[in-house]
């Protein structure tokens, strides 16, 4: 059998979600009338797995894992590790400083866009999600040290 590379992104996609299942049963499930804190975690986590294993049985389909051209591995390392750096700030930074930080890296260094116009967009786009989650859906985020 051939390895492609289906077979890689499918698998990834089940180990995943088989670990996000895994870390998250100790949360209450809930019912689909009152959901309960593990709810959404699950549902996403069994998709993972259930899409995962689709990709994997139409693997056949895709490109031999030998044939890829690993010439933008750089470009998708960077973005992983600002996504990382991220998430570890989350908390220490809090919403707003960690989020701005990671679009106006993601856009200046990765992307190469104007400075500006980067820290406009982060700015604007950074502030829309925290109105949107913090007060409409009144979603717990995380503050930091300058207290929003």
């Amino acid at each position: 059998m051939t390895l492609r590379t289906d077979h890689i992104a499918g698998g990834a996609f089940v180990a995943f979600g088989l670990v996000v299942l895994a870390l998250s049963g100790d949360l209450p499930f809930g019912g689909l009338s009152m959901p309960g804190s593990g709810f959404m975690p699950s549902l996403v986590a069994s998709l993972l797995v259930l899409f995962g294993v689709l990709l994997c049985a139409r693997a056949a389909e895709s490109q031999p894992l030998k044939e890829i051209d690993w010439s933008d591995a750089k470009h998708a390392g960077l973005v992983v590790l600002i996504t990382a750096l991220a998430i570890v700030a989350y908390t220490r930074l809090g919403f707003i400083i960690a989020m701005m930080l990671m679009l106006f890296a993601l856009l200046a260094v990765i992307e190469r866009r104007n400075l500006v116009k980067a820290a406009l967009y982060s700015l604007a786009a950074t502030l829309i999600a925290y109105t949107l989650f913090d007060k409409f859906l009144k979603a717990p985020l995380p503050t930091g040290p300058l207290g929003f």
